[in-house]
């Protein structure tokens, strides 16, 4: 009960606003603690072979134990991890436990994935501490960590097998993103903090990579279906074996949902026709979430080399709450992303060089038909017109852009020095946004003069009134990085990353971590890192529009200092403790032109932020298991004013349960508080919500057996919500109760 004040009192909230969700979350969490005390007085006896493990694992020393690796793959139980040490290779390009990661990390399996019931790449990030995942008009992700939170969400790296998904015009995972399957992902490794030393751009709040499996992580064929509301259905099929001598994974994965329906009372058009006397506004109405997905991908290995290729399609997405952000049910958008790789990778290269070289190439279409900014019958000004102009089909735009990535990495590690451990790499990227089109009825056309209103859709194609021109960038890096064994106890790793850009200059930077093993159950890490983000195309180039870019702007840049503790108690608890600062210079914002209606991209202003994170893992017994995390962040302009949108408080509650041979229920809640409005927004703070999720599963791992799964997401059909600009006054509404069944063979 003192824990229960505790936690009311630190989130510092409203009583009113909070009370059943909190009371939810608290009767949720007692359940749980009932189900897991239930299972520990009926817990049987090990089995004779997991006796005989155990007694194993007790004869070895601390760091012995960190290199156990137990397969988790017969359970669900994540808290097997506590007896190995769940290894981490995006920290530092090295593969070493996370403990003794230069890094704040968060490993996700696909043990997870698969007990959670995660049917996309968002459902299973909600459970990294300090990282929310918030929404943006489309219903995009905004992958919000630490406090840091804008609307196109650029500041975080999403790579897929290593290599970057960024899209270069709004510098983020592109507009037609469309989420990511799961059913393929071997592990996700998080970083939370800065991470350019390694990886260069926009690894400013943190990284996110998507490992897929390969043979040895399906060892035969899996076929999947999975239903559920809002006529959702998701198939698979993967298979992983030898072929000719090559190892292959291959894997292809369809999604279909109309999506969820929640409804808009009022949108910008709805403010716009009170003003004009207008009636266009298609609100109250439901948001457009519907989408079609495909992912195919093959894996094929020997001896030192590897091929990767990928496809993915995303087609009839609808818009969420519209462009404009006024409701548009016609519009929808699509992309088409090709993507290969191939590998070179030599471990005794010589005696002391481990070597590795690949090339990769990434291909993006993107499509946007019929996006409407303003709705049929709207009233909108124009020049020597009194009273503003009808345009009878709306304001409109189509356009397409077309990416193409080139990229080229070298990286080797040196081992020739005692204690120590060298990292060095150079790489070059060719990023060509080689075609764009632009179709509107509205703006400047080719000889930018307003288009008139009735002169219907405007090819503004190679012309000065293209909203966004043809660009190049290149980009040269080289990077070091020494690890170094000072002592049995004490490890420091120090590095350089050093990049040059065509369009906006060069930029260096530095990391540092002390990692000191404190005790035998103790590790304590001091960590220091400078990141950047480079400015995307539309900050750069756009035009035509309300925004202007600016093609004489530098990178926005952090630093960020943490202090991690990670504390193994016993071999079935482990804690961890993240304490972290930063501050960010030349913040890239938009800001008023001087006597126009325009905003134009400048390095304007700051921000500065604080917080911690604590983490909690406690295997009860073989049959149940826990893991709670709790985060708190403020982050800060310049003038002390809070930022806004994002929460300063995160809990995370998951239990894992086997009921009976062959059955497990998952439960998960996700309580969301304190997201205060941005300096210049009036309404009210968002109100705290909490999400809980139930999934029950049947899984025998012998070959040739139905696995099968059923759950709800959002038990309590709570009323849960995003902020947007205040031309949508009630926010974004998100999905309420959900019902899933799945079921899966393997052979």
């Amino acid at each position: 009960m003192q824990t229960c004040y505790a936690f009311l009192k630190l989130l510092n909230a409203d009583k009113g606003k909070i009370l059943m969700n909190t009371y939810r979350f608290f009767m949720l969490s007692a359940t749980c603690l009932m189900l897991t005390v239930n299972a520990t007085t009926h817990a049987q006896a090990p089995l004779d072979d997991d006796a005989a493990m155990i007694e194993y694992l007790k004869n070895l020393d601390f760091g012995q134990l960190q290199e156990v690796e137990v397969t988790l793959d017969d359970t669900f139980d994540i808290f097997d991890g506590l007896i190995k040490a769940r290894k981490v290779k995006v920290a530092s390009g090295v593969e070493q436990s996370m403990s003794r990661a230069p890094a704040v990390t968060t490993v996700i399996t696909a043990q997870d994935i698969e007990a959670t019931g995660a049917n996309d790449l968002d459902d299973i990030l909600e459970s990294v501490p300090g990282l929310h995942v918030g929404r943006d008009n489309f219903y995009n992700p905004i992958y919000s960590v630490r406090g840091l939170y804008s609307i196109t969400n650029p500041e975080i790296l999403l790579l897929i097998n290593g290599i970057p998904m960024r899209d270069l015009v709004a510098g983020n995972r592109g507009t037609a993103w469309g989420g990511m399957p799961v059913n393929n992902i071997a592990r996700i490794e998080i970083i939370r903090g800065p991470g350019s030393a390694v990886f260069g751009a926009d690894a400013f709040s943190g990284v996110i990579n998507i490992i897929t499996k390969q043979a040895e992580d399906i060892k035969g064929t899996e076929v999947g279906v999975r239903a559920g509301t809002y006529d959702t259905y998701d198939v698979w099929a993967l298979h992983g074996g030898k072929f000719s001598g090559f190892e292959l994974a291959a894997a292809l994965e369809i999604q279909h949902t109309d999506g969820p329906d929640e409804i808009i009372r009022a949108d910008r058009q709805s403010q716009l026709d009170k003003k004009t006397g207008s009636n266009a506004s298609y609100a109250p109405g439901s948001v457009e979430r519907s989408q079609r997905t495909v992912d195919a991908r093959l894996d094929l290995s020997k001896g030192l080399w590897r091929l990767r290729t990928g496809f993915q399609s995303r087609s009839n997405l609808g818009v969420g709450a519209g462009i404009g952000r006024s409701l548009d049910p016609r519009g929808d958008v699509a992309e088409i992303r090709y993507n290969a790789d191939i590998t070179y990778h030599d471990p005794v290269f010589t005696q002391h060089w481990d070597v590795s070289a690949q090339i990769s190439f990434l291909d993006r279409r993107f499509e946007s038909k019929n996006l409407t900014l303003f709705p049929p019958g709207t009233r909108l000004p124009f020049p020597r017109q009194a009273t503003g102009v009808v345009y009878e089909d709306g304001v409109w735009q189509s356009h397409s852009m077309d990416q193409r990535y080139t990229r080229l990495e070298l990286d080797s590690l040196y081992t020739g020095l005692k204690n120590h451990v060298f990292r060095l790499g150079a790489g070059y990227a060719y990023e060509d946004l080689y075609k764009t089109t632009y179709i509107t009825n509205r703006g400047l056309g080719a000889d930018l003069k307003p288009i008139p209103p009735g002169a219907g859709g405007v090819v503004l194609d190679d012309t000065p009134g293209v909203i966004m021109p043809e660009k190049i960038r290149k980009n040269a890096h080289i990077f070091i990085q020494d690890t170094w064994a000072l002592a049995d106890a004490w490890e420091m790793t120090a590095g350089v990353r050093y990049d040059d850009y065509s369009d906006f200059g060069n930029t260096i930077n530095p990391r540092f971590a002390l990692v000191w093993q404190t005790s035998p159950h103790l590790t304590t890490k001091l960590l220091y890192g400078h990141a950047f983000r480079a400015p995307s195309f539309r900050e750069l180039y756009v035009y035509n529009n309300i925004y202007r870019g600016n093609s004489d702007l530098k990178a926005e840049t952090i630093s960020t200092w943490e202090l991690a503790f990670d504390h193994r108690t016993r071999d079935n608890l482990h804690l961890a403790l993240n304490l972290f600062r930063y501050k960010i210079k030349d913040k890239i914002l938009f800001v008023p032109i001087p006597n126009t209606a325009q905003l134009q991209a400048e390095n304007k202003g700051g921000q500065k932020g604080y917080g911690m994170e604590l983490e909690a893992r406690w295997k009860i017994n073989n049959k149940s298991s826990l893991l709670f995390n709790y985060a708190y962040a403020r982050s800060d302009n310049d003038q002390g004013e809070d930022m806004g949108d994002y929460p300063r408080h995160t809990i995370y509650l998951r239990n894992d349960w086997l009921l009976k041979p062959k059955w497990y229920l998952n439960i998960q809640a996700n309580f969301v508080a304190d997201r205060q409005r941005p300096p210049a927004d009036t309404r009210p703070a968002l109100d705290d919500d909490i999400t809980v999720d139930l999934t029950l599963r049947r899984k025998d791992i012998r070959a040739g057996q139905w696995n099968l799964a059923t759950g709800v997401r959002n038990v309590f059909n709570s009323d849960r919500r995003e902020p947007i600009l205040p031309d949508i006054p009630d926010d974004l509404p998100l999905a309420g109760r959900q019902f899933f069944a799945e079921a899966r063979y393997h052979f």
